[in-house]
């Protein structure tokens, strides 16, 4: 029986490769996103080993999940607003938090009773969000909730420490060269692209929960 990945914001970027790198590792992938057309292709590739979920970080009690079991959850789907502190609106507080932190949460609950009994979930963070590391100008709300989604991992791992064999981890990624990097500092080109990071999430998401749990592990080869 395959194993199963639930991974959000499959349709780009990092989502996408890793996506791909699953399928391309015979498991069985739960894509939740807003947006399918991108994966398409990949459906018609892999058929019933793919199956595609319109699913909102921001309306999360809106959509019935399929019920298959959980053997790695990645919490990949972000938002950013990259604007002035002092021009910052409730609006845009709620929307970078919605996704980045509350949709993680929320999920997470939601499919508690469908984890394995050795599941392992990893939200792919920041390590702008590691405590002491560089932080930039007009990345306030990014930036802040990505340091939430990674204490929420470490109280996640404590909620369930003595009750479970559930992994909790937070991959803090540096610069990958994204849409997403490219809003946040226009211009700038990445030492990385998402197909070159992608076996090493795959690989950390398929095994290091045996070993670690609880974990904010950065993995950059630059600032940002």
């Amino acid at each position: 029986m395959k194993q199963v990945a639930w991974i959000t914001g499959g349709s780009r970027g990092i989502g996408l490769a890793t996506v791909k790198e699953f399928l391309q590792n015979d498991w069985k992938v739960i894509v939740l996103t807003r947006n399918l057309d991108p994966l398409s292709g990949l459906k018609e590739e892999y058929g019933s080993n793919l199956e595609l979920v319109v699913y909102d970080l921001q309306n999360p009690t809106q959509t019935n999940l399929p019920s298959y079991s959980v053997d790695v959850l990645i919490h990949n789907a972000g938002a950013l607003v990259n604007k002035p502190m002092a021009e910052m609106t409730a609006q845009d507080l709620q929307f970078c938090y919605s996704i980045n932190v509350f949709g993680p949460y929320l999920l997470t609950q939601r499919l508690l009773p469908q984890l394995s009994d050795n599941a392992h979930v990893v939200a792919i963070s920041s390590v702008g969000g590691v405590q002491g590391s560089v932080k930039f100008p007009g990345l306030t709300n990014y930036t802040s909730s990505k340091g939430a989604i990674n204490v929420l991992m470490e109280c996640f791992q404590a909620e369930f420490a003595d009750s479970s064999q559930w992994s909790f981890n937070a991959l803090a990624l540096g610069a990958v060269q994204t849409e997403m990097l490219s809003e946040a500092f226009p211009g700038y080109v990445a030492p990385l692209k998402p197909e070159e990071l992608s076996p090493f999430i795959y690989n950390f998401a398929s095994s290091a929960g045996q070993v670690m749990r609880g974990k904010i592990i950065p993995v950059s080869l630059s600032t940002p």
